[in-house]
C-alpha cells in the first residue's frame, strides 16, 4: 500500500529549474532512499513532500493528505528531522522532547524514549555537550515523539565517524521494526545499500532510476572487475587469450598481476577459457559491483558530495 504517492513533481528558482516531473511512490513500512550528490534536488522533494515548500507543478500524497493544504492535519502524523538541525547550546535533553512531545495531540511518552534511545544518563546535558552520535539519537527521538507514521530523515549521518555512522544505521533499522516507515535522504551508497528496501536515484533534478539497491546495481550496465596471478615465469599474453571474449572491455598485466575489466558474464568467460588453454592461475578475486558503479552507469559521472 502506497502511503506516499509523488507525481510529475515540479519546482523553480527563478529560470532554474530544481525539480522537473519527479514521480515515485513509498510503500508502507519500507525504508526509501532518495540518493544523489548535492544540488540533485533531495531536500528540496522532501520539503515539498513534507509540506515546507509549495511545489510549482505536480502532486504530493502524504497519507492521503495534502501536505501543503493539509499541512497542520499531516503534521500530526510525520516526524521530521531536517538537513540542517540544531537546538540551543543550553537547553537540556529532557527540555528538547518535553516541548516537542507539546506540539502534539497524542505524543508519545518521551520518558520513555530516553531510554529506548540510549540517552537517560543524558537528560539534564544541555545539548551543547552532547557528542555527533547523541545530537543524532536526540534528532531521531524528537522524529518520534509524536508518534509519526512516516519519518523522514535527512542527511543523518552527514558529519559523523566510521563509528557512530554505523551505530546510526542500527537506530534507522529500529524505527522501522517498530512498523515506522522512513523516508531516508542521502549521498552516501554504503548507507542507502545498507538501509533502503527501494531507491530513487536524483540527478539534475530529475528521477533516472527507482529500483531496490540490488536491482539498481544487476540493471545497471556498469563494467566491474577481476584480477588473478600468473604462475611464475608464465610468458601468457592475457590481451591475446582474453581480449577479444564476450563482455571484456581491457585486459593488462602488470609483472605476473594480470586485471580484467568487463560486463556482463564476462568472469565466467574469462575463467573458462584460462581453464581451457589449460592456463594455471593464483589469487583470482572478482570485485563485487557496487551502488557506486551503478551510479556511474546511469549518471555518467560520480557522485561527488
Amino acid at each position: 500500500m502506497a502511503i506516499i504517492e509523488v507525481t510529475e513533481l515540479g519546482k523553480r528558482y527563478g529560470t532554474q529549474a530544481v525539480l522537473d516531473r519527479v514521480s515515485f511512490s513509498v510503500e508502507e513500512g519500507e525504508v526509501f532512499g532518495i540518493l544523489g550528490p548535492n544540488g540533485a534536488g533531495k531536500t528540496t522533494t522532501v520539503e515539498c513532500v513534507e509540506g515546507l515548500r509549495r511545489p510549482d507543478s505536480g502532486s504530493v500524497r502524504v497519507l492521503g493528505l495534502d501536505p501543503f493544504r493539509q499541512g497542520a492535519e499531516l503534521r500530526e502524523h510525520i516526524g521530521v528531522q531536517l538537513q540542517h538541525t540544531h537546538l540551543p547550546e543550553n537547553l537540556k535533553v529532557w527540555e528538547a522532547l518535553d516541548l516537542y512531545a507539546s506540539f502534539y495531540d497524542r505524543p508519545r511518552d518521551w520518558r520513555a524514549l530516553l531510554e529506548q534511545w540510549g540517552l537517560a544518563d543524558k537528560r539534564d546535558a544541555r545539548f551543547a555537550k552532547l557528542s555527533g552520535g547523541q545530537k543524532q539519537r536526540l534528532f531521531i527521538a524528537l522524529a518520534l515523539v509524536g508518534d509519526p507514521k512516516v519519518a523522514f530523515l535527512d542527511e543523518l549521518t552527514t558529519g559523523l565517524d566510521p563509528q557512530a555512522r554505523r551505530a546510526t544505521w542500527e537506530l534507522v533499522k529500529r524505527v522501522r521494526a517498530e512498523g515506522v516507515t522512513v523516508v531516508l535522504v542521502s549521498h552516501f551508497m554504503d548507507e542507502v545499500e545498507e538501509l533502503c528496501d527501494r531507491v530513487a536515484v536524483l540527478d539534475r533534478g530529475g528521477v533516472v532510476a527507482l529500483d531496490s539497491p540490488a536491482g539498481l546495481i544487476d540493471g545497471a550496465d556498469a563494467e566491474y572487475r577481476m584480477s588473478f596471478r600468473l604462475m611464475a615465469g608464465d610468458a601468457t599474453d592475457p590481451s591475446r587469450l582474453l581480449g577479444d571474449l564476450d563482455g571484456v572491455a581491457s585486459v593488462s598485466r602488470t609483472g605476473d598481476l594480470v586485471a580484467v575489466a568487463g560486463r556482463g558474464e564476462f568472469a565466467t568467460t574469462v575463467t573458462a577459457a584460462l581453464a581451457r588453454e589449460g592456463v594455471p592461475v593464483r589469487d583470482l578475486r572478482i570485485d563485487k559491483r557496487t551502488l557506486d558503479d551503478a551510479y556511474i552507469a546511469l549518471t555518467g559521472r560520480s557522485l561527488q558530495v
